[in-house]
C-alpha cells in the first residue's frame, strides 16, 4: 500500500491534519455526512452533539450545538462550499447566527485500498489566528475528535472496540522509535503522572516480554508483563499486557478488578515533515472479554485519555532534555 505523495508544508495561516482510517472511502464520508452518524463521535471526548438541520449542498448550512462536558454549548452554523462526494468537503466553521465563521476547512478523502485517508486544512485570516487556534484546539482536547471517529468506524465496519490517541511530536521518526522501544527511555516516561517505573526484565524485540513494577512511591504497587507480537522498526509495534502480582501471575487492575484480563497495544508512526512524527495507540481487549469487561473498558475511555496524555506530556519533557 503506498501513500499519496506529501503536500506542500501547510502555510503559516493553515493548520493541517491527516489519519489513515480502517475503513473504505464510503464509510469514512458517510460517517462525515450524516448527522446521526455525526453524533457519535464529532467533537472532543466527552462532547456530545445536537443537530437542528442539515442540508448537504453547495450552499446549504448544517446547524448544529456541541455540549461540552462542563455544561458549555459551542453552537455552530457550517455553510458549505464544494461537494464532492466520496472525495471532497469545504465549509466554513465556527459561525452563529450573530458572529461570521472563525475558518475555512477543506477535506480531502483519498481511498487507499481498503484504508482511506483524510486531509484537513483549516484556513485562518492570519497566522496569529491559526497560533491562536491551535492553541485552543490543545486546551479543548480538539484532536481527540478524530480518535473517536477511528473508534467509531472500527466498531461499525469491524464490530470491534477499540481505543485510540494520537500525539505529534517534534522528532524524527527513528527517534520516536527508539524511545518506544530502549528501557532506558521507556521506563522514564510511560508511567503515570506520580508513577515510577522499573523494569525486572526487558526483553524488547519481536517475541520477548518485559516485566515490570510501577510505585507512587507509598501506597499503590502494581506489575504488569508485556508480550511482543510486532516490530517493524521504525514503524509499528504491537505487544499484550498483563497486570501481575510480584511473582508474576496473572492479577487485575488494583482499582478496577473487572478490568479485562490482556490488552493488545498497537503503536503506529508517521513522518509528518522531516523532524515530526506522530504516534498512534490503539488499544483493546482480547481473549475471553465478559460484557462487563467491556463495559468496563468502553466507560474509562475518558480515563484512558486523561492517563495517556499525561504519559505523553512526560515524553514530550524528556525528549526535550534528552534530544
Amino acid at each position: 500500500m503506498s501513500l499519496p505523495t506529501k503536500k506542500a508544508p501547510a502555510k503559516a495561516n493553515e493548520i493541517y491534519l491527516e489519519r489513515l482510517y480502517d475503513a473504505p472511502v464510503e464509510a469514512v464520508w458517510d460517517a462525515w455526512v450524516d448527522p446521526a452518524q455525526a453524533a457519535h463521535w464529532w467533537g472532543p471526548r466527552g462532547f456530545t452533539l445536537t443537530t437542528y438541520s442539515k442540508e448537504l449542498r453547495v450552499g446549504g448550512q448544517w446547524r448544529y450545538t456541541m455540549h461540552g462536558p462542563d455544561g458549555t454549548d459551542y453552537p455552530n452554523i457550517a455553510t458549505y462550499f464544494e461537494i464532492d462526494e466520496h472525495r471532497k468537503l469545504v465549509y466554513d466553521h465556527g459561525a452563529t447566527d450573530d458572529s461570521p465563521p472563525l475558518f475555512r476547512v477543506t477535506v480531502l478523502f483519498t481511498e487507499i485500498g481498503q484504508k482511506t485517508l483524510m486531509e484537513m486544512t483549516m484556513t485562518l485570516a492570519t497566522e496569529e489566528a491559526a497560533t491562536q487556534t491551535r492553541h485552543f484546539i490543545k486546551q479543548a482536547g480538539g484532536e481527540s475528535t478524530w480518535d473517536r471517529f477511528a473508534e467509531y468506524l472500527a466498531e461499525q465496519t469491524e464490530s470491534k472496540q477499540r481505543f485510540v490517541i494520537n500525539r505529534s511530536f517534534d522528532v524524527s521518526i527513528e527517534t520516536m522509535y527508539e524511545v518506544w522501544t530502549k528501557r532506558e527511555h521507556f521506563e522514564q516516561w510511560l508511567p503515570p503522572t506520580g508513577f515510577t517505573m522499573n523494569f525486572l526484565r526487558a526483553d524488547i524485540r519481536e517475541g520477548g516480554s518485559t516485566f515490570y513494577c510501577m510505585t507512587n512511591g507509598s501506597n499503590v504497587t502494581m506489575y504488569g508483563r508485556a508480550f511482543y507480537l510486532t516490530m517493524q522498526k521504525p514503524n509499528r509495534l504491537v505487544y499484550t499486557q498483563q497486570f501481575c502480582d510480584q511473582d508474576e501471575n496473572i492479577s487485575r487492575h488494583p482499582f478496577a478488578p473487572i478490568w479485562p484480563e490482556t490488552m493488545q497495544t498497537t503503536v503506529e508512526f508517521t513522518t509528518e515533515g522531516d523532524h515530526r512524527t506522530r504516534v498512534t495507540v490503539t488499544w483493546e481487549p482480547i481473549g475471553e472479554v465478559s460484557d462487563a469487561e467491556l463495559q468496563a473498558f468502553l466507560k474509562e475511555r475518558g480515563g484512558m485519555t486523561k492517563g495517556w496524555t499525561g504519559s505523553f506530556d512526560k515524553l514530550e519533557a524528556h525528549l526535550a532534555t534528552t534530544h
